[in-house]
């Protein structure tokens, strides 16, 4: 486990976090109608991943045996509804529900990070036939199977940071 090694640590530009792991009063809490909203919209989120068959093993299989369109056109619709939201935040200057502005900082690009990374995803994806957003949707489907992915996939999180420090970024 890393230790602080100074008095206070930068949280997100929110605030910050002292050596004993206290949190100043700059960082917003998160209340109980908070917790609430994203507990619906998590299950709104699965309620739609489940009726337009995303979660679906046999349409992520149909995706990589190149046999079916509709993964591919979720994928993309998805993409430029993403660019679009983002193109209309930086336009009309929205905010954070915390009255920040909404940045996107630009990343270096990794070849090799982004290669091995996207191979070990993409390995993930087609053995267990599931992306980690929907893995939960699919257990409260009734596919029990997926809590062993679900695990396997907070193990390799951890595996991740543990060794993070030691990877090209």
């Amino acid at each position: 486990m890393a230790s602080i090694t100074s008095e206070k640590v930068a949280v997100d530009n929110q605030g910050s976090v002292d050596s004993q792991g206290s949190v100043d009063s700059q960082v917003p809490a998160l209340g109980l109608l908070d917790g609430l909203l994203f507990i619906v919209s998590g299950t709104v989120f699965g309620i739609i991943a489940y009726k337009s068959e995303i979660i679906s093993w046999y349409r992520i299989q149909e995706m990589f045996r190149f046999q079916s369109f509709h993964m591919y056109g979720v994928i993309a619709s998805a993409v430029v509804v993403a660019a679009l939201s983002l193109w209309l935040l930086k336009r009309t200057g929205a905010k954070t529900f915390f009255g920040d502005d909404i940045s996107i900082k630009p990343k270096s690009p990794t070849v090799t990070g982004n290669l091995l990374g996207g191979t070990i995803f993409g390995f993930g994806w087609a053995m267990t036939g599931a992306c980690p957003g929907p893995l939960y949707a699919l257990v409260g489907s009734g596919s029990s199977v997926f809590i062993a992915v679900i695990l396997s996939a907070l193990l390799g999180v951890w595996v991740y940071g543990s060794v993070k420090r030691y990877l090209p970024h």
